[in-house]
């Protein structure tokens, strides 16, 4: 067992609905989250931008000894993850793999759609990821650069929110998807939006939850689980200011945050 803390980091605020997730599944772990909010968005930065940037969040996670690291971006799984996973001796995962392996188990007509960053998209690696899992899946991803700042700035469930998701949606909804990828931990804001364009049919897959899942078999399987009896803790840390995070935050976690927030220059690491 071990009980030195779980680390998780975004572009943004987006990775509360995978800590959201652990706190679900693993409710006695300590938490250590980061949010680029100074730097946010990753989707619309160069690949070496977005190496460099996850190189320094994790080095600040690192600083907190931490047992596991969850990159619960988009972005910077499918960007820079293939690129650092051999620098660091820590157990690091993305949330490509997970949701990728949760859709091909979920599909019935193989035909899958990923909404992303549009470097997410760009990066192939949802495609890639798939294709390998079964050359005969048909993958149609859709870059929707307007998602993120939409909910970052609360109109998630807005008459906007559903016009951007009906054009966005638009070729996935025609290939007759009938799972679709949610390959930004900001899009399950968006669920009820999407959901009223795609239909009760279609399967909706939360790359954050699937990342807190597969976190947890590989913590289960290497003895890195917790063995406290007490509930988690856990410790906010963002790159701009502190203001208004907690409001907004709780819409990703679905409840108050409960914990310490705090700023942090992020370029010191």
């Amino acid at each position: 067992m071990d009980n030195r803390p779980i680390g998780i980091f975004d572009s943004g605020l987006g990775g509360l609905t995978c800590v959201r997730e652990v706190m679900n599944i693993m409710p006695n772990e300590d938490i250590i989250y980061f949010g680029d909010t100074g730097r946010v968005p990753y989707g619309t930065r160069s690949s070496s931008t977005i190496v460099k940037y996850v190189r320094q969040d994790i080095n600040f996670l690192r600083s907190f000894d931490i047992k596991f690291i969850i990159i619960a971006c988009g972005t910077a799984s499918s960007a820079a993850l293939p690129h650092i996973t051999t620098e660091y001796d820590t157990d690091i995962i993305g949330v490509v793999d997970a949701a990728s392996k949760r859709a091909a188990a979920e599909t019935k007509n193989g035909i899958i759609g990923v909404l992303g960053t549009r470097g997410t998209v760009n990066s192939g690696k949802y495609a890639e990821k798939l294709k390998k899992l079964d050359p005969g899946f048909k993958v149609i991803s859709t870059a929707c650069p307007m998602f993120v700042p939409v909910v970052e700035n609360g109109y998630a469930d807005t008459k906007i929110a559903e016009m951007l998701a009906e054009e966005y949606l638009e070729n996935i909804v025609k290939s007759g998807a009938d799972t679709i990828i949610l390959g930004c931990t900001h899009y399950p804001l968006l669920r009820k939006t999407i959901r009223k364009i795609v239909g009760s049919s279609v399967t909706l897959i939360d790359s954050g939850a699937a990342a807190a899942d597969d976190a947890k078999s590989i913590m289960e399987t290497r003895g890195l689980l917790t063995d406290k009896a007490e509930k988690g803790r856990a410790k906010y840390y963002v790159s701009d200011t502190v203001h208004g995070f907690e409001e907004l935050g709780s819409l990703f976690l679905s409840k108050k945050i409960d914990g310490d927030v705090s700023k942090i220059d992020i370029e010191k690491y």
